[in-house]
C-alpha cells in the first residue's frame, strides 16, 4: 500500500503524541507496550520525515521545542477527534456491550458481588469492568461509564451524584483484644492511622469528630485495598467507606468502636459519562441498575 508523502508513519505520530503528553520515553513506552528504546526510534524516525527537533533532551527531562509544542497541539487534537469518532460510532451501534471504569476498590468490595444480579436481569447486556487508579479518558473511548469518588466535578465529562459515602474509623478486634481503649474520637492517636493516597477522608472525619491529626502516627499506603488489608491484618485504624466494608463489618473481622459518622459531599460516588454524547440503551439500563442500587446499599 502506498502511503502518502504528506502523512507521517503512524506508530511514529502515536509515540509523539504520548511523549509530547507524558514528557517521558519511559511512561510512553508503558501507555504504548513498546521498550522506551523503540519510543526513541519512532521520534527519530518522525524527526527525520519532518526536517526538525521535536524535543530538546535534558539530563533527567524532555522539553518540546517550539515546533514540537505547535506540532503537537494539532496532532493531539487529531488522535482526539479519531477517539471520540471511534467511541460515537460503538455508542450508536449499541451491540449490547458497556465498558465501565471504576477504583480497584471499588470494583473488589462492593460490585463484583452485585455484578450478576444485574446479568440476571440484562442477560443481553455484556459488562466489561476496568479498575483502574487512574483517571479514564472518556473523551477518548477508553470507557463508556466510569464511577468517580471524590468531589467532582471534573473537565470534560458530565457527573451525576450517585450517593454521598457514610465515613467512621474501622479496626480489627485483634488491635483491641489486648485491652487497649477506644471509645473516644481522641482515642485514636493511640493507634497507627492508615492513609490512602488522598488524605480528605481522615481529615473531614477528624475535623467532624474535633480531632487533631497533627500528633498522629500515620501509616501511608498507596490505595484503599491495601489499606483494608492492613486493617484487617491489624496494622491500624483505616477509615471505613460504608458501602465497601459492609462484608468486613458482617463477619466481624472489622469493628466501628465510634458512633461517630459522617457524610460529606467531599467523599461522595458520581456516575460520569462524556461531555456531549448521550449514552445508548444498554449504557441508560446499566447507569439506572448502579443508580438504584448505590443509593439503597
Amino acid at each position: 500500500m502506498r502511503r502518502s508523502s504528506t502523512l507521517p508513519p503512524l506508530q511514529a505520530l502515536r509515540a509523539f503524541e504520548a511523549v509530547g503528553r507524558l514528557l517521558s520515553f519511559r511512561k510512553a513506552g508503558e501507555e504504548l507496550l513498546i521498550t522506551q528504546s523503540a519510543v526513541s526510534h519512532h521520534i527519530h524516525e518522525l524527526e527525520a520525515v519532518l526536517g526538525c527537533r521535536l524535543f530538546i533532551r535534558k539530563a533527567r527531562s524532555i522539553e518540546l521545542t517550539a515546533e514540537g509544542a505547535a506540532y503537537h497541539g494539532r496532532i493531539g487534537a487529531g488522535f482526539q477527534l479519531i477517539a471520540e469518532a471511534t467511541a460515537e460510532l460503538r455508542a450508536a451501534l449499541g451491540h449490547g456491550a458497556v465498558r465501565l471504569s471504576v477504583l480497584p476498590s471499588f470494583a473488589a468490595n462492593w460490585l463484583v458481588r452485585r455484578l450478576p444480579a444485574f446479568q440476571r436481569l440484562r442477560p443481553d447486556i455484556k459488562v466489561e469492568i476496568i479498575p483502574t487508579l487512574d483517571l479514564t479518558d472518556l473523551a477518548r473511548g477508553e470507557a463508556d461509564l466510569a464511577i468517580r469518588y471524590g468531589a467532582g466535578p471534573w473537565p470534560g465529562v458530565q457527573a451525576h451524584l450517585l450517593v454521598q459515602e457514610a465515613l467512621a474509623p474501622v479496626i480489627s478486634p485483634s488491635l483491641l483484644a489486648g485491652g487497649a481503649r477506644l471509645r473516644e474520637p481522641g482515642d485514636l492517636l493511640a493507634f497507627p492511622l492508615l492513609f490512602a493516597k488522598r488524605a480528605a477522608e481522615w481529615q473531614v472525619w477528624a475535623q467532624s469528630a474535633g480531632v487533631d491529626l497533627a500528633a498522629a502516627r500515620i501509616v501511608q499506603l498507596t490505595d484503599y485495598n491495601v489499606v483494608l488489608q492492613a486493617a484487617l491484618s491489624g496494622q491500624g485504624v483505616a477509615m471505613g467507606r460504608g458501602r465497601l466494608i459492609e462484608d468486613h463489618l458482617a463477619s466481624g473481622r472489622l469493628v466501628r468502636p465510634l458512633d461517630h459518622q459522617v457524610r460529606s459531599a467531599q467523599m461522595a460516588y458520581w456516575l460520569v459519562t462524556p461531555t456531549g454524547r448521550q449514552p445508548n440503551a444498554p449504557q441508560r439500563a446499566l447507569a439506572a441498575w448502579l443508580e438504584r442500587e448505590l443509593g439503597g446499599a
